[in-house]
């Protein structure tokens, strides 16, 4: 079932195609939807693509009592989602292209060597953008792309610092990073908690995006989106027309 369940999914991203949700019919529960991310994932790096990171999701306060759980949930990042800082997103690959204003750790022997302004692109596999929580995990969290500024040492606060998502030069969402779990360093040990009791150690150089500071908007062919993040400064992309 496990297999199955992955190779729908990496159908659904290969060929830009959204499936129905599938946890409720494969009685799937979040320990199960974790070993199907993981057999999905392990479907990219068989094409050639390798770790990067991990993304933390749920780390809202809100988005945690929305869909009933008390834990973030987690996913991989791969060489093949990186879009370089002011690159080109193409969207012609993506079912549901949203982005988010993040932050990002640089990893070093488990602990936080750097941080950085960054973006995620996530794109649901679902129909509907419409999933339970054992889908979306199995879906690696809806992981699809993600841009990273400039790194700099992690400031002495991280935990309200001001946050801006920006489309075509106007500001459609503001926040703070206390919106990340309150501090978005705690997400970074939950990375480390949660990935590791899954066998999946932090390695030197990889990056862990801490979970968004506002809500994703939906992307549409020639945008401009850029993050500012007070203190560490931006990461931009722009979608191709």
């Amino acid at each position: 079932m496990i297999s199955e369940l992955a190779d729908r999914l990496d159908r659904a991203a290969t060929t830009v195609t959204a499936v129905p949700r599938l946890a409720a019919a494969a009685g799937l529960g979040p320990s199960a939807a974790y070993d199907v991310q993981r057999a999905l994932v392990e479907r990219r790096l068989a094409r050639g693509e390798r770790l990067t990171g991990v993304k933390m999701g749920l780390t809202s306060r809100a988005k945690m009592a929305q869909v009933g759980v008390d834990e973030v949930i987690w996913g991989h990042l791969t060489d093949g989602m990186r879009i370089g800082d002011g690159g080109v997103l193409d969207l012609s690959r993506l079912i549901h292209p949203r982005a988010e204003p993040e932050v990002a750790f640089l990893v070093t022997g488990s602990a936080v060597a750097a941080v950085a302004p960054a973006l995620e692109v996530i794109d649901s596999r679902f129909e509907g953008f419409d999933f339970s929580l054992p889908d979306v995990i199995a879906d690696n969290t809806s992981a699809a792309g993600y841009v990273l500024g400039a790194w700099t040492p992690a400031p002495e606060g991280l935990d309200n610092l001001g946050v801006l998502l920006e489309v075509n030069g106007r500001v459609v969402q503001t926040g703070s990073t206390a919106a990340i779990l309150g501090d978005p360093r705690r997400a970074f040990d939950a990375a480390v908690r949660l990935a590791g009791g899954r066998g999946v150690e932090l390695r030197d150089g990889w990056i862990v995006l801490a979970g968004a500071a506002t809500a994703a908007v939906p992307l549409k062919p020639g945008d401009h989106v850029r993050a500012v993040v007070e203190k560490l400064g931006t990461a931009s992309f722009k979608a191709a027309p």
